[in-house]
């Protein structure tokens, strides 16, 4: 189950089963508690809309003081809606821009990593076991191309993880209830498994309504996660726009929330 939380001003959404963890941090978070001004008004983290750049940066200082993420460690993607993924390992340096990737893997402690979203699925991972997270960014691009699955994959080629040992969270996106796609969309999607579950027509001609969300988690059950592993958050971003940004929602003038992770580091623990 999902609750929501309280850091400072800023409003989140937590997993029970992430919270049990004692070397981690995580959050789902919301819109609200930043300084950004309408329509980015909240916590706006997006630094390719057209919110103020000062507004936007102190948001994200505002993120790193309330979850304790040390100074140049919240790594964040140039994501690019499809299935690259990056590696920070311990010992490697840390990458000085955004990587251009949709998804990011380390077991390094003391680094955060962090999704920036407004409809599309924000998905977190921890190797409870080998202490290991990943986060990955699955529009519908992505989650095409089997980005969630191949991050278990990698979990296992990479780290040796067992897929029972690996937790998920599926953070807040669009729901079927509104996320409407095309014929040219809906066919990309036609030749996986189960797709009749997750991509049902609309009362539209030529129209579907996509879950991205059991999208996901369909591609992580046959991937080999446990069901009672994957976590997901049931509120949709488009209807819930008090709480969350939607691209789909505000007709493309929206800010973005952020999700992270991270394992703690000596210096986490002891603030723990």
């Amino acid at each position: 189950m999902f609750r929501f939380a309280l850091r400072g001003t800023i409003e989140y959404l937590e997993s029970g089963k992430f919270s049990a963890l004692d070397f981690l941090t995580h959050a789902f978070c919301t819109r609200i508690g930043g300084i950004s001004r309408q329509p980015y008004d909240g916590l706006n983290v997006g630094d390719l809309v057209r919110d103020r750049k000062e507004d936007f940066l102190q948001n994200l200082e505002m993120v790193k003081d309330s979850f304790l993420i040390p100074a140049g460690r919240l790594i964040l993607m140039k994501q690019i809606h499809g299935d690259r993924i990056n590696f920070i390992e311990k010992g490697d340096p840390l990458p000085e821009e955004p990587p251009e990737c949709d998804g990011l893997i380390t077991d390094r402690p003391g680094v955060a990593l962090g999704i920036r979203t407004a409809d599309c699925v924000p998905l977190l991972f921890v190797d409870r076991i080998r202490r290991v997270i990943g986060a990955a960014h699955a529009g519908w691009r992505g989650t095409a191309l089997g980005i969630a699955a191949q991050m278990v994959a990698i979990f296992k080629d990479r780290f040796s993880s067992r897929p029972e040992d690996i937790w998920v969270g599926v953070g807040p996106a669009i729901g079927s209830c509104c996320y409407e796609v095309d014929a040219p969309v809906r066919a990309v999607f036609s030749a996986m498994p189960d797709a009749g579950l997750f991509a049902r027509p609309s009362p539209k001609q030529d129209r579907w309504m996509l879950d991205l969300s059991l999208a996901n988690r369909l591609q992580m059950l046959a991937a080999g996660i446990p069901g009672e592993n994957i976590q997901a958050v049931a509120h949709c971003t488009a209807c819930r726009q008090d709480l969350f940004f939607s691209h789909r929602g505000s007709g493309g003038c929206t800010g973005r929330q952020i999700s992270l992770i991270m394992l703690h580091g000596e210096e986490e623990r002891k603030n723990a």
